[in-house]
């Protein structure tokens, strides 16, 4: 019985992986097939596996750098993460130990990533066109950071919570400033809620796509939009094979990124969620 019980959970679990991850698993398999074949077996087997998708995207570097686009995506991404982190630390700080704003500023402040992001673009557009950031890497990076920073506030104001005022009043008495709390008391003890921060803040702007098509042309467009530049990048209609390749190249960095944090996440998502 308990078998198969067993065996009836992992069949459950494995048909969910399989029903959530059926695009990504799509994806993979029509980038190793050729034109032909996608054509001729639309299935999930693969007849004779090719990597040609992926040698005739470093083939196309003429007119389409991939390289350049993955490059501009990193930069990009690692800036707003970087900013986001540094604004909604110190606002974590004050809202919480002095209260300034927690009332008024932070509730508005979260409630953005409920509105939809395309109510920005007009005013947006034409506030970079003035100030001349338009196809920066800054630019897109500011923006990026604002998408990120109601999240990455949420989590570390609750962070900041859990860390006793007595650790303050101590390294008050002793002298130190609220800086100085901040950077050598606070800060060490909400670590690893930054690291599940940075991590999830870089994923939310790797996969930013609406502010990447908008604001950039040439020099600063980020890998998810140069993405849609391959589908017909050959001429006569769209180059499936070379789609998915250029698709399952974009995602890799951050799916890495990903598995490899997904354990520090959720433990320090949980932390301090229950206590004695």
């Amino acid at each position: 019985m308990r078998r198969g019980i067993s065996a009836l959970r992992w069949l459950v679990l494995l048909v969910a992986v399989v029903a959530l991850n059926a695009p990504v698993i799509v994806t993979l398999v029509t980038s190793f097939k050729s034109d032909a074949e996608i054509a001729a077996n639309p299935s999930l087997v693969i007849e004779a596996p090719t990597v040609s998708n992926y040698v005739r995207i470093f083939a196309m570097s003429d007119r389409f750098d991939i390289l350049h686009f993955l490059t501009n995506s990193v930069v990009e991404a690692a800036l707003g993460t970087v900013l986001a982190i540094a604004l909604a630390l110190p606002a974590a700080y004050g809202m919480i130990r002095f209260r300034v704003g927690l009332a008024w500023l932070f509730p508005p402040v979260v409630n953005l990533r409920a509105i939809p992001l395309i109510i920005f673009a007009i005013p947006i557009y034409l506030m970079y066109q003035a100030a001349g950031l338009l196809d920066t890497r800054f630019g897109l990076a500011l923006i990026l950071c604002l998408v990120n920073l109601p999240l990455v506030l949420v989590l570390l104001v609750n962070a900041v919570r859990d860390v006793p005022i007595e650790l303050d009043e101590a390294a008050r008495i002793d002298g130190a400033g609220p800086w100085t709390i901040l950077l050598r008391v606070v800060l060490p003890l909400v670590r690893p809620m930054i690291a599940s921060s940075t991590v999830l803040a870089f994923i939310y702007a790797w996969n930013e796509f609406l502010f990447g098509l908008m604001l950039t042309t040439r020099d600063a467009v980020p890998v998810t939009v140069g993405a849609s530049f391959f589908f017909s990048a050959s001429g006569g209609g769209v180059q499936w094979g070379v789609a998915a390749a250029v698709m399952m190249l974009s995602t890799l960095p951050p799916l890495l990124l990903g598995l490899f944090a997904y354990r520090h996440i959720g433990r320090s998502m949980t932390a301090g969620a229950i206590k004695g």
